[in-house]
Parts: structure tokens; C-alpha cells; sequence
């Protein structure tokens, strides 16, 4: 990194660590970033699961470049016919399981998060929220209220509620989902809980709770979704149709954008009592849109979600065979892996030994014994045996 942009780095752009990673990005393609003295970098979590098909898709740059030569912003929130917004908005509902037919976009995840909260209050005319421990939701005050850590939510307390933490994969604690609860915000599987995929009976008995107490679900698959865990979408493998769906991340095609999908009656609250109820300047932008319905259909075309399944597979039964004392469990689904360490502490100089060895991965925030992997959904077989080498070197960098 030259002297000069570090300087400006540290003295201008706001930190969210005491120790900034500080890699100078100069291009990035396919899984790897190539920094600007030099080194490259396998990219073990796809720039937080954003990146799907890897970095500068050849089909998502022209998509991108096609958009700009027509028009960028103009008015997004539902006013205007903007085709490449309309067109990706119909695309997903092709895909999404009835009665999940209506869009709603968003510029961020926890934005989306935030237009279903208010969804679900208006609709239910309830006040009450259930989230679950070890939940990230975003960082947005309503977001941040779901958060199943208690760490993250103290400083920015009080925050908006009355929510209602429950365990998590736990069918028992569901009896307190009662006519109080206007929705309830469920992560099919937790990433940043520490890569947790529950029991589907209790994803089932949620959905059928739901349904007795009339609470809206919600289910938050802003990472897992457009295939990340060997599905299209998580709630495949449960076999659970929710009241909502929130989407992001991949949705994008590397472009800022966030969504949550529901049936015609739900979203139908948010047109009226007041109209313009519920706006949004940059959701749904027409450059987006562009790059994250190239992005659908080269998913959908390439079978990347059997890939992804495939993939990860064969990336669990590497890690599972290394012989680590330090390695308490290895789980995960599709390309969402997790590598749990009997030591937090550990975990953190193995992830920063990971990367002097040109590896790029992650702690979880709500279990920092849990190191997290979740590569392009193209990373090939001859990327994971490197990043596996470099990892197994890394766990004896970090011992010493």
C-alpha cells in the first residue's frame, strides 16, 4: 500500500476495527483479489457472500455497461416503469415458490429487513417481534434490535421492540409465539451465529406456529440465498414456504441491492394508509438490477447451486480430514462452511495467519471460535486443494 493512501485511508475513511485488514485492492477476478504490491489472494468469502460468481463476471459487466448507456437513476420506488428493475422483479418471482409472487426492493440487506418489519406490523397490527439467539439481522437500529447478542445490541440500547430472543433449533421455546407477535425473523441457516443449520422438524413446527399464532414468518436469506447453500434458496431444503422472504447480497450481481418478496395481500399494506407509506430513494436501481438479473441467469444457466452443493462437499471432506487438536468441529451446507475452534483466540491468529498465506476468511460475529468460509459459488476443485494447503499451514503459524 503506498504511504500516501494509507495515510488518507487512516485520517478519512471512518474504521469499524481497531485493526483494519489494510489490503490495497488493485483489480480482483474470478475467486482472487491482486493487491497493489503484488500478492494475490483466494477470496474464501466472495467479499461477505456478495460475490457469487466470483469477481468481474464477463456477462455482469456488460449487463452493467448496457444500463449506464441508457439511463442510471431516475425514481425507483415503484412509480416509474424501469425494465431492468420490472424484468428482475418478475425473474425472481419465477423462481420463488407460491405465493411469494411481489417484490419490494432495497438498496442494503438491513434495509430490507426494515421494510418487513414494518410490513409485518401493518399487516398483523401487532407490535411484537421474535428473533433467536445467535442472530444477525444487520446494523440498522430495527435490525440491530433482532441481534442475538446481547455484546452488540448493549451499546445502542434502547433500541426499537418489544422483541423476544429464543433459542435457536430449540422446537420447545416456540410456545411463546403467541397473538402478540406481529413476526417472527428466522435465518434458515445461521452464518454468523457459527454456521448453524438446523433440525428442518424445527423449521416445520416454526412455519405451523406461525400459522396458530398469526404471526407473520420471516425468513432472512440475505447470505443464504442464489445458492450458497446448494439450493436456489434455503427454504428448499425445509420444504417451508415463509409469510416473507429478504434477499441481498449475491442478489446485486456485486452491486448494492437488497429485497424482501411476499404474497400480493401482504405487500399490498405498504400502497396505502398512508400511501408513499414506505419509500426508498436508491432501492431497485436501475444499474442493480441490470447486474443482479445477469446474474440470476447465469446461476440459473451454469446450475451454480448444484455446484455449490458439489463443491461444498468436497471442500467439508477436505477440512474434515485434517487432524488439528485445536479443531473442535468442521460443519456447514453447500458452499458455507465452519470451522470451529476450541480456542476464540486461536481462531483469530489462524484467520490472520490465513491471510500472510494468501487465504481471506473469517471469524463469525455472535461465535468467534467459528471461522467462517463461503468462496464463489465457481471456485473450482484444483482453488479449494490450495486454499486447504494454505490453511493446514496456517494452523502451524498460528500455534507458534
Amino acid at each position: 500500500m503506498t504511504e500516501k493512501l494509507k495515510n488518507l485511508f487512516r485520517r478519512h475513511l471512518a474504521q469499524t476495527s481497531d485493526a483494519p485488514i489494510g489490503l490495497e485492492i488493485a483489480r480482483a477476478e474470478g475467486c482472487w483479489l491482486y493487491t497493489s504490491d503484488g500478492r494475490r489472494y483466494l477470496d474464501l468469502i466472495a467479499g461477505i457472500g456478495v460475490a457469487a460468481l466470483g469477481h468481474g463476471n464477463p456477462v455482469v459487466a456488460a449487463a452493467i455497461e448496457r444500463q449506464a448507456r441508457l439511463h442510471l437513476h431516475v425514481m425507483v420506488y415503484g412509480e416509474y416503469v424501469i425494465e431492468a428493475q420490472v424484468r428482475l422483479a418478475a425473474r425472481l418471482a419465477e423462481l420463488l415458490p407460491a405465493p411469494l409472487s411481489r417484490v419490494y426492493f432495497t438498496s442494503s440487506g438491513a434495509e430490507a429487513i426494515e421494510g418487513a418489519l414494518k410490513t409485518a406490523r401493518k399487516f398483523t397490527g401487532r407490535k411484537a417481534f421474535v428473533a433467536f439467539e445467535g442472530a444477525y439481522h444487520g446494523d440498522t437500529m430495527g435490525a440491530l434490535a433482532l441481534a442475538g447478542n446481547a455484546a452488540f445490541r448493549a451499546p445502542f440500547e434502547p433500541l426499537p421492540g418489544p422483541v423476544i430472543h429464543l433459542p435457536y433449533d430449540k422446537i420447545g421455546g416456540l410456545e411463546a409465539i403467541d397473538a402478540s407477535v406481529a413476526g417472527v425473523i428466522v435465518e434458515p441457516v445461521q452464518a454468523e451465529g457459527g454456521v448453524r443449520v438446523p433440525d428442518s422438524r424445527f423449521i416445520r413446527a416454526l412455519r405451523e406456529r406461525c400459522d396458530r399464532a398469526g404471526a407473520l414468518l420471516i425468513f432472512d436469506e440475505v447470505l443464504t440465498g442464489f445458492g450458497r447453500i446448494g439450493r436456489m434458496f434455503a427454504l428448499e431444503h425445509f420444504g417451508v414456504v415463509p409469510d416473507i422472504l429478504v434477499m441481498a447480497k449475491a442478489l446485486g450481481g456485486g452491486l448494492p441491492l437488497g429485497a424482501f418478496a411476499a404474497r400480493d395481500e401482504v405487500l399490498a399494506v405498504l400502497a396505502h394508509d398512508p400511501a408513499l407509506g414506505h419509500i426508498t430513494t436508491f432501492g431497485g436501481h436501475p444499474l442493480s438490477c441490470a447486474a443482479g438479473l445477469a446474474a440470476l441467469e447465469v446461476i440459473v444457466a451454469q446450475r451454480l447451486p448444484e455446484r455449490a452443493a458439489e463443491t461444498g462437499a468436497y471442500l467439508r471432506e477436505r477440512l474434515l480430514a485434517i487432524a488439528a487438536p485445536e479443531i473442535a468441529a468442521v460443519r456447514g451446507i453447500g458452499l458455507l462452511a465452519g470451522i470451529e475452534f476450541r480456542d476464540a483466540d486461536f481462531a483469530h491468529r489462524f484467520v490472520a495467519a490465513a491471510l500472510a498465506r494468501g487465504v481471506v476468511i473469517n471469524w463469525t460475529l455472535n461465535a468467534q471460535g467459528v471461522v467462517r468460509l463461503a468462496p464463489p459459488l465457481v471456485i473450482t476443485r484444483q482453488e479449494v486443494n490450495f486454499a486447504v494447503e494454505m490453511l493446514c499451514l496456517a494452523l502451524a503459524d498460528a500455534r507458534n
